[in-house]
């Protein structure tokens, strides 16, 4: 429960500099650089908490979410000058939330005895969602609506983490490892560290292929310069 903890702080706080990066391409106010990136740090676990009927939200009755995404837009707004390309640094933190975020909802599903497919279709509402609505509030296209790859990432990461995380269940597996019982919770965090990764990884080579294609689309459709004859 504690490194579940761990991973949703993480992935908040990933998500808010992601969205800070976001709003600051779009040349907001401070005010609103901290309301993107609330947005799309806590945008997908305040729909997953509504759908399973999880009320009142989580940020509200924990105040530390709101201080978190304070504290990760600040240090992100301090840094920006570092900073050349955000983004590039918005493509990185995108793809570690999204990562960290389908484990978190993924877990939230297992501790309501949720089946695996909805299971991993809260963790792809958490993962995606905040996103979502930082992209229609910035006048963008929803990545998610434009490539479905984005989501597949997601559901395949889902899907192996889910099998890794049930995988100690298994009879087979349990008198095999039964010489080994004192060490079984590090196979459990092994589990937890292979799905986390898998998912960042997936995303993060979904979006850098999509980013190529779109690059290499806007290189064709390049206007030709005129010729005068002369």
């Amino acid at each position: 429960m504690e490194l579940l903890k761990l991973i949703d702080i993480a992935g908040i706080a990933v998500f808010s500099i992601s969205g800070v990066f976001a709003a600051m391409e779009k040349k907001l106010d401070v005010f609103g650089v901290f309301i993107i990136a609330f947005i799309t740090a806590l945008g997908g676990g305040t729909l997953r908490d509504v759908l399973i009927g999880q009320l009142p939200v989580s940020w509200m009755y924990n105040l530390n979410y709101g201080l978190i995404v304070l504290l990760s837009t600040l240090a992100s707004m301090f840094f920006s000058n570092i900073i050349g390309n955000y983004q590039k640094t918005l493509l990185t933190f995108d793809s570690l939330g999204i990562g960290l975020f389908t484990v978190v909802g993924i877990q939230k599903g297992i501790m309501l005895d949720f089946h695996p497919a909805v299971c991993i279709a809260l963790g792809t509402i958490t993962a995606c969602f905040g996103g979502v609505i930082r992209d229609i509030l910035l006048n963008n296209i929803p990545l998610i609506f434009q490539k479905e790859v984005y989501a597949t990432a997601c559901i395949l990461g889902g899907v192996v983490y889910f099998v890794l995380m049930r995988l100690q269940m298994n009879e087979m597996i349990t008198e095999i490892l039964q010489g080994f019982l004192p060490y079984l919770p590090y196979f459990v965090f092994i589990a937890l560290a292979l799905g986390v990764l898998l998912v960042i990884f997936l995303v993060f080579l979904a979006k850098k292929t999509i980013a190529k294609t779109l690059k290499q689309k806007t290189k064709t459709r390049a206007p030709q310069p005129l010729q005068v004859d002369g």
